[in-house]
């Protein structure tokens, strides 16, 4: 039975605050976590819950307090999230900075030790809704997934992006990392017991193969292949460097320090279009942009070219009109940890 936006908020942010999480961070995180599931992102929605509640009882997701700023200069500033939810702090962040793009044309924080931000999509839009044009780009100093460019050994996590912007009829939203696939598709096609249609990891000895096990169950372990595959690669490993360079040298926190705790150091920057051309110049040149990509000849007609963004917003409407419904498994687990927690089930 679909559930509304509303009710799977509500179930969400009663689920956090029974585990001890303040009812702002509940709040926010719930949010977040139904907006990805609405925008079809579900690998980042609330399959995460009994992730996050694992990590509020054992502690290493703080339940309370605020983000230290470390430093701050103008438009500029570097924040502690003191391991508290990922979502929450880089919301936190995006209102500190719209105000000060607003002034200035560009805002930017850099944050370390937030934990996990979930869906860079879900994020970005929460500025871009209100005009501004968003980049955020995270890693987790702790996580070894990706081996660089020729190399066997996992070093660094998939490093996502994102960049969000304005546009009509759909904001544009391009949420991707610089490894071919995710850490999370990987552990979900580990449960299903399936493989994944093409060679998008290597194994230890950096043969690429298909089966995800290798990244999480084998000795020694594999690693997921860098965008490009083995032939360009190297476009890939150098994604990975400027998110490396923009989420942990500018935070002066990093694999240097070698935490052991799941987290995240963020790069944020939001952008005023109207301090720069306008607001209009921006969405008439970058709207021609994306009605010539649409109207581009298609190799397939059946698959008409579309901008990123276009199928989140198709999902976003549905989930809005007609509610979401949710996999046997994630639902399943939820309502195990609500049973657990005391929490009536929708």
């Amino acid at each position: 039975m679909p559930l509304t936006i509303d009710q799977l908020e509500a179930f969400a942010r009663s689920l956090f605050e029974a585990a001890g999480l303040d009812a702002d961070k509940a709040a926010t995180l719930a949010q977040l976590l139904v907006l990805t599931d609405a925008m079809g992102r579900r690998t980042h929605g609330l399959a995460m819950v009994p992730l996050y509640l694992a990590e509020l009882a054992k502690g290493t997701m703080a339940k309370t307090g605020e983000p230290e700023i470390v430093t701050q200069r103008g438009v500029v500033a570097l924040w502690d999230g003191g391991y508290l939810p990922g979502q929450f702090v880089v919301a936190r962040a995006i209102d500190w900075a719209l105000p000060r793009a607003a002034d200035s044309g560009i805002a930017a924080v850099t944050i370390r030790r937030s934990h996990h931000i979930g869906c860079l999509a879900a994020l970005a839009l929460r500025a871009v809704e209100q005009g501004f044009v968003a980049l955020i780009v995270n890693s987790d100093p702790a996580g070894a997934r990706v081996a660089p460019y020729g190399g066997t050994e996992a070093l660094f996590t998939p490093d996502p992006f994102a960049i969000g912007y304005p546009g009509t009829p759909n904001p544009v939203l391009v949420d991707i990392c610089a490894s071919i696939t995710t850490t999370s598709m990987t552990r979900q096609k580990v449960a299903e017991g399936t493989t994944f249609a093409q060679p998008w990891l290597l194994d230890h000895d950096g043969r690429p193969t298909n089966d995800p096990r290798v990244l999480e169950h084998s000795t020694p372990r594999g690693s997921l292949q860098l965008i490009g595959g083995l032939d360009h690669g190297h476009k890939g490993f150098g994604l990975a460097l400027m998110v490396e360079a923009l989420s942990q040298g500018l935070a002066g926190y990093g694999r240097l320090d070698a935490p052991k705790r799941w987290g995240g150091n963020t790069y944020l920057q939001i952008i005023e279009p109207g301090l720069f051309a306008g607001r209009d110049a921006f969405l008439q040149q970058m709207d021609y942009f994306g009605d010539r990509c649409r109207s581009n000849r298609p190799i397939d007609a059946a698959r008409p070219v579309r901008m990123p963004g276009d199928a989140a917003a198709r999902a976003l409407a549905a989930a809005r009109r007609d509610g979401i419904i949710y996999d046997e498994a994630t639902w399943a687990a939820l309502n195990r940890h609500a049973a657990q927690l005391g929490v009536a089930i929708p």
